[in-house]
């Protein structure tokens, strides 16, 4: 695995590093499972033997009874990537918005190109807690049986589109054709998968089909594009804008027409579970940096916003975007926390649909206790909600 280190921005953490599409960290946490483990039975053989007996036939309570408030983490890994739907976190960061409100605890960051990979280094321990979206989250969810994730809260809504060479008219001029998405099972190739099967055709995660899709890193896909050997992308901003404003492309499906009142989510905050049962409040710490950051960005001048992001993508991604790109690509997003835990079936619909989940309960899905507790912090605080799918 190569890790490239980028470029440190204002504000930036040490020990950013960058990670792409099908790499991952090694596991760095050391968990307080087994200390737990050892209290909690000690406590249980002083109270009683009737008691430890019991546990001992119900070996599947165990990791829930270990995961006690072991207090402030001594490090944060956070992940996220260098896209303008990640503004939250390239502004939490750069401003040290969420490094202040860490207080002792250690805050490092790793950047990745899309949500597959950052659930891997998740998963193995690499990071603690990421912005990703939607779908990679639900995936993960679905695959653990609910253990590995929760989602936290929201971050920004739409802000991704279909975007085609100019001769490309319609959903008909696309049999045969080559469009890319970030990764398979990424947010953006899901909704592409899906909305290519209501268009009546057939699409498989091997790239066959009556059109081919080709997963492929951003920055690849918009050379890719530039350079004749792509027809189209599904793609988040600022990566449609670049296209449209820098390659030629034009907008074919703009992904807030498929949703009622317009509105999807693009990137959430998540955390590993286990993570948040041993430090809740270094989790609360992180959501007060998060929400701070949200807040600023609804709140700063355009002028002051676009210089905060381009530091924070220059940092991630090793590169500043033109005006333009930036203007362009806030006209299509809104930040928010809310998760909009009412399109999640949609969503989870639409991974079956695409091939890349299967079907399965999500009840539980959420956790906005912290959010809420944070947002009610404020005298504009409005509890959010999880629609009936986890806690609030």
């Amino acid at each position: 695995m190569s890790h490239t280190p980028e470029n440190p921005g204002p504000g930036t953490q040490p020990g950013t590093t960058r990670i792409v599409a099908g790499e991952t960290g090694k596991p760095k946490r050391k968990r307080t499972l087994e200390i737990a483990l050892v209290a909690g039975l000690v406590l249980l053989i002083g109270a009683g033997a009737a008691v430890a007996s019991s546990l001992s036939r119900s070996p599947e309570t165990a990791p829930a009874a270990a995961a006690a408030d072991a207090g402030p983490a001594t490090e944060l890994k956070l992940g996220y990537f260098g896209n303008i739907t990640h503004a939250p976190a390239l502004v939490g960061v750069n401003k040290g918005f969420i490094a202040k409100d860490l207080g002792a605890t250690k805050l490092s960051t790793q950047v990745f190109n899309a949500g597959p990979a950052a659930i891997e280094a998740l998963n193995a321990g690499a990071i603690d807690a990421t912005y990703i979206g939607p779908n990679p989250a639900i995936n993960s969810y679905v695959k653990s049986n609910g253990q590995s994730i929760s989602i936290i809260a929201g971050a920004t809504a739409g802000g991704a589109q279909l975007v085609v060479k100019p001769g490309i008219n319609s959903a008909a001029d696309l049999k045969g054709k080559t469009l890319a998405s970030p990764q398979l099972g990424g947010t953006q190739d899901v909704a592409l998968r899906a909305w290519l099967g209501k268009q009546g055709f057939k699409t498989s995660t091997d790239g066959s089909g009556d059109v081919s899709i080709n997963p492929t890193e951003n920055a690849q896909t918009l050379k890719l594009f530039q350079d004749g050997k792509l027809d189209g992308a599904w793609l988040p901003e600022p990566w449609a804008s670049r296209l449209v404003l820098q390659a030629g492309a034009k907008v074919l499906v703009d992904e807030k027409d498929l949703w009622e009142k317009g509105e999807f989510v693009t990137t959430v905050l998540i955390v590993n579970k286990t993570f948040a049962a041993e430090h809740p409040a270094t989790v609360q710490a992180l959501l007060k940096g998060h929400v701070e950051s949200v807040d600023w960005l609804n709140a700063a001048p355009a002028a002051e916003k676009a210089t905060v992001l381009n530091d924070g993508l220059k940092a991630a991604a090793g590169k500043a975007l033109p005006a333009d790109v930036i203007d362009r690509s806030l006209k299509n997003i809104v930040f928010t926390t809310d998760p909009l835990a009412g399109t999640y079936k949609k969503l989870l619909q639409d991974g079956i649909d695409a091939g890349t989940t299967k079907q399965a309960d999500i009840n539980g899905i959420f956790d906005l206790t912290a959010l809420n507790s944070v947002l009610g912090e404020s005298a504009a605080g409005k509890k959010i909600s999880a629609e009936g799918l986890g806690k609030e």
